[in-house]
């Protein structure tokens, strides 16, 4: 009976406690509705005030119909159109975004991603429209407007692809003219400065070729000098042999003094040979017999 009893009483808490989360699941829908409710009535509030022109009243009333609710994607979606048409594109995409994330249905999506791609083309991001675009087809295959939208975004992305390349082969092109000219520039600096070089290395040359004339004239200068010197040394010297060789008054010449010895020697010679003679006439000779 024990046993029984505390299964029992087990079996009730389980029921009651079923009850209770079942109570709360429907207390929870109930509220998440009345806030959608509510959040429904800010949003239709706010798009009266956008047709009246008062876009600050508005755009207060989807703010507070967004934080009400968020399975009401179309405050955000309105409030992104507002954004949209007052051009503010940064602003519109992020409630578009905020609607796509939050429609439940594919109609909603489709029409959030439609936008998505209309404001990446006010910004010239036609690679990302085309994949707004698809997205957006994606979601309802039929609309005509989002696949015009899609061909007109490709079209749109090759021309700027191609003015893209172009614009990079001008960039090429200028970067190498203007690296040409720089490269002439530069031939042009040097071959100045060679030119200067070699200006500066014939005057050098010049100059030593000047200081080498002037060396050579300096020795020729000092050589003439020289030789002018020795001539005058010689100049005396000479005249000593000519006055030499001229005979002096009441001087015998060096030939007649050289004829005078030899008629000397002559003399002696003769006076020896008859000396000579008369020794041997005097001289008698004695003839002995060895017997």
């Amino acid at each position: 009976m024990k046993r029984i009893g505390s299964k029992m009483k087990r079996i009730c808490f389980l029921i009651g406690l079923f009850c209770l989360t079942g109570l709360t699941a429907q207390e929870d829908e109930a509220a998440k509705e009345k806030a959608l409710k509510a959040s429904r009535n800010l949003t239709w509030e706010a798009n009266n005030e956008l047709s009246d022109q008062d876009f600050v009243g508005a755009e207060a009333n989807y703010r507070r119909a967004i934080s009400k609710s968020k399975d009401n994607a179309a405050a955000p979606y309105n409030l992104g159109n507002a954004y949209y048409e007052n051009e503010s594109y940064s602003e519109a995409f992020g409630r578009f975004k905020q609607a796509g994330e939050t429609a439940a249905e594919k109609g909603g999506k489709h029409k959030a991603y439609h936008n998505m791609g209309n404001v990446f083309m006010k910004n010239k991001e036609y690679e990302k429209a085309v994949e707004a675009y698809k997205e957006a087809l994606r979601n309802d295959p039929t609309d005509e407007e989002t696949r015009y939208n899609l061909a007109l975004a490709k079209e749109m992305l090759k021309k700027d692809q191609q003015n893209q390349n172009k614009d990079d082969n001008e960039d090429n092109k200028d970067n190498k003219d203007q690296k040409e000219k720089n490269q002439d520039q530069q031939n042009q600096g040097d071959d100045q400065e060679n030119k200067e070089n070699k200006q500066q290395n014939d005057q050098q040359k010049d100059q030593g070729d000047q200081g080498d004339q002037g060396d050579q004239q300096k020795e020729q200068n000092k050589k003439g000098e020289g030789d002018e010197k020795e001539e005058k040394q010689k100049q005396p010297e000479q005249g000593d042999q000519q006055q030499q060789k001229q005979p002096r008054p009441n001087q015998l010449s060096p030939q007649q003094i050289k004829n005078l010895l030899e008629a000397m020697q002559n003399e002696e010679k003769k006076v020896q040979e008859k000396i000579d003679a008369k020794k041997v006439q005097g001289v008698k000779r004695k003839n002995e017999k060895d017997w």
